[in-house]
């Protein structure tokens, strides 16, 4: 076999030429290793990890604590306003709270409303999680669990998706 042997001035300039090749194309945004464009905020982030560490709990009308459970806008109101932030209580006003925000620049902690049918009683809320994923409390009989923004269901009938923590 014959042993191959780069000249150290050779392998010291494909070193290079490939180092000046990636950061070009990361000049260009071709090549992104992060994403500090549009960090989420600490207070998004805690809003999450409130919600998240009521995973399991039961879905009850009207409810909005740990101790009764909750329904949609019950657990987005309560993780919220156990970090400090005022929103409304009701799904609709939820739905108009904050300021809107495109569908593609969702951040952790943002609110995202679904239609779950016809008229304002028929709208859905949750916090969006990261990772194309939201938190919430489904309906009768459900649990407060996360889902993949993925499901058909709730990639057709995401309607908004609004930010209260910047």
């Amino acid at each position: 076999m014959k042993s191959v042997f780069l000249h150290p001035v050779i392998l010291l300039r494909n070193i290079t030429i490939t180092l000046v090749c990636c950061l070009g194309l990361s000049a260009c945004g071709l090549f992104q290793t992060s994403t500090t464009h549009n960090p989420t905020p600490v207070g998004g982030q805690k809003v999450v990890n409130t919600a998240y560490s009521q995973m399991g709990k039961h879905y009850r009308p009207g409810g909005a604590s740990p101790q009764k459970g909750f329904d949609c806008s019950g657990l987005v109101w309560w993780a919220y306003t156990v970090n400090g932030y005022k929103i409304p209580r009701i799904t609709s006003d939820q739905a108009r709270t904050g300021v809107p925000v495109p569908k593609n620049l969702m951040r952790t902690g943002d609110i995202v409303v679904f239609r779950t049918g016809e008229g304002p009683q028929s709208l859905h809320t949750g916090l969006y999680a990261g990772g194309n994923s939201f938190i919430h409390s489904p309906r009768s009989g459900g649990k407060v669990r996360m889902e993949s923004m993925d499901i058909p269901y709730w990639r057709k009938n995401l309607v908004a998706v609004r930010r209260v923590v910047r």
